[in-house]
Parts: C-alpha cells; sequence; structure tokens
C-alpha cells in the first residue's frame, strides 16, 4: 500500500493474517488467533522521497524488499505512458464527504488510472467505387506462427521466419475474450 506522507511517499508492507497464520505454523512454536488480529497487519513501513527525477534504488530503505519497490516503480511508469492509460479525479461519495467535513477536513480526490483508453471508433468514408474499408472495433491476440517471408530480387525467394505473438486492431478497442487472456493485474 502506498500513499502520501509528509512531502513524501510512505510505503507499507501489510501481510494477511491467514498467511500469519500460515507462517507462525510452519514454524511450529506458536498458534495464533486469527479472529482476533485485523485482516491486514502492517509488516514494516518507509518514506520514499518524491521527486522530479527517477531516484535510484540504492538510496531506498534497505529494509523495504527491492523487488516490491522495483514492482511499484515499474507500475508508476506504466501509469505515466499516455498510450497506455487514462487519468481523471473524481471526488469522494457523499458519505465519505461528510465523515470528512465532520473531523473540519476537506473532501478528497482520488486518482483513477484506467490501465487502457476507451475506445472510439472514428467515421471513415468509402473509397470511391468500391467496398468499404473495413473497420475493427476490437484487438485481439495473434499467436505466435511462421510464415514465408518474401526477400531477395523483386521479393521472388521466400524463407521461413517466426512471428512472435502480437495485438491485432486498433489502439485503444476492446480485447476481445478469448479461452486464454493474459492480465496485468494492479
Amino acid at each position: 500500500m502506498w500513499g502520501p506522507y509528509e512531502g513524501g511517499l510512505l510505503l507499507w508492507l501489510l501481510m494477511s493474517r491467514s498467511r500469519l497464520a500460515a507462517e507462525v505454523a510452519r514454524i511450529g512454536r506458536y498458534e495464533v488467533a486469527e479472529d482476533a488480529i485485523p485482516p491486514l497487519i502492517p509488516i514494516c513501513a518507509a518514506t520514499l522521497p518524491v521527486t522530479t527525477e527517477p531516484a535510484p534504488l540504492a538510496e531506498v530503505d534497505p529494509q523495504l524488499p527491492q523487488p516490491v519497490v522495483a514492482a511499484l516503480a515499474a507500475a508508476w511508469l506504466l501509469m505515466q505512458q499516455p498510450q497506455l492509460v487514462d487519468r481523471t479525479q473524481e471526488r469522494a461519495d457523499k458519505p465519505t464527504a461528510r465523515a470528512y467535513a465532520r473531523d473540519g477536513l476537506p473532501a478528497p480526490e482520488v486518482s483513477i488510472v484506467d490501465l487502457r483508453r476507451q475506445y472510439t471508433p472514428q467515421d471513415q468514408d468509402a473509397d470511391e467505387g468500391g467496398d468499404p474499408p473495413r473497420r475493427y472495433r476490437h484487438r485481439w491476440v495473434v499467436s505466435g506462427h511462421w510464415r514465408n517471408q518474401a526477400h531477395g530480387p523483386d521479393r521472388s525467394l521466400r524463407r521461413k521466419t517466426w512471428v512472435p505473438a502480437h495485438m491485432k486492431g486498433p489502439d485503444g478497442a476492446p480485447l476481445l475474450a478469448t479461452e486464454k487472456v493474459n492480465v496485468w493485474r494492479r
């Protein structure tokens, strides 16, 4: 978990109570009363600097697991890519805003980061005298395959070439559901 804290960013590492109980049971010395423990337990926390320039991982608190910090940094970099995300600001719902007002605090705003832009198809004019152009409204995964690639003089020769798996269709269009889809969960 992360959030703003005194001009920096506070990063918490949390453990679920079931994971804690499993780890304690694996050691075999103690028992954990799971119903007496909150669902998430803070394991450690550190404040990270917030800068306009990237900070090297060497400057991050060594108590934090480096893979966690690196994964968080990678997620932030992906969230900043204009071709991959849409950012919007949302106001808090009424009950939350009222609770903040009772405490004398301003209602919070939440940044929503959508990983893929919503696709809106553009109307295209049909070619004169021909069939209308094909418009795809979805994206799909093309699996890797071999193809006979033209090469040589006047592209008259052929050679087997591996075409790796890739996405097909217009940028930002919704992905068609298939039996196998790879998902990056946030």
